[in-house]
C-alpha cells in the first residue's frame, strides 16, 4: 500500500484559483496502470490534492510501479486540463505538453519517502482490545 507525493511552488495568493482548478478535475479513463518497458503495471487507488501558500502537493496511494503510475497519469486528458489551467499560477515552467514531458515532471517532483507506516504493520494488528 505505498503513497508517493508530488510537490511543486505556485505563485502564492493564488490558494483559491488553484482549489478550484482541482475541484473540476476530470477523473482519469481507468486506475489500472499499464506496464511498460518491462515494468510490472500499478493501479491507481487514490489521490489528494493540498494546497498552502506557495505549496502544492499531491498524494498518491498506488499498487505497482509508480513509474507506471507516471506515464499514465500522463497520458490522460484531464490531467492535461488542469496542467493548462495551472500553468499561469506555476512559480517554474514546466514542460508537461507531451507523455514524456509530463513523466519526467513526474519522476522529478516526487518527494522522499521517509516513513509509510499502516495499521496492516502495527505490532497489535489484528489483536482484539
Amino acid at each position: 500500500m505505498p503513497y508517493a507525493a508530488i510537490c511543486y511552488r505556485v505563485k502564492p495568493g493564488n490558494e483559491d484559483r488553484i482549489a478550484e482548478i482541482f475541484a473540476g478535475f476530470q477523473r482519469m479513463s481507468t486506475p489500472q496502470a499499464p506496464a511498460g518497458n518491462g515494468d510490472e503495471g500499478a493501479r491507481l487507488l487514490g489521490t489528494a490534492v493540498f494546497v498552502q501558500d506557495d505549496v502544492v502537493v499531491r498524494f498518491v496511494h498506488y499498487e505497482g510501479d509508480f513509474s507506471a503510475v507516471g506515464r499514465h497519469v500522463g497520458a490522460q486528458r484531464g490531467v492535461h486540463l488542469v496542467e493548462e489551467a495551472l500553468a499561469p499560477y506555476l512559480a517554474e515552467p514546466r514542460d508537461t505538453k507531451s507523455e514524456k514531458g509530463f513523466a519526467r515532471y513526474f519522476a522529478a517532483a516526487t518527494m522522499r519517502c521517509v516513513s509509510q507506516l499502516s495499521a496492516a504493520d502495527h505490532p497489535n494488528a489484528g489483536t482484539p482490545r
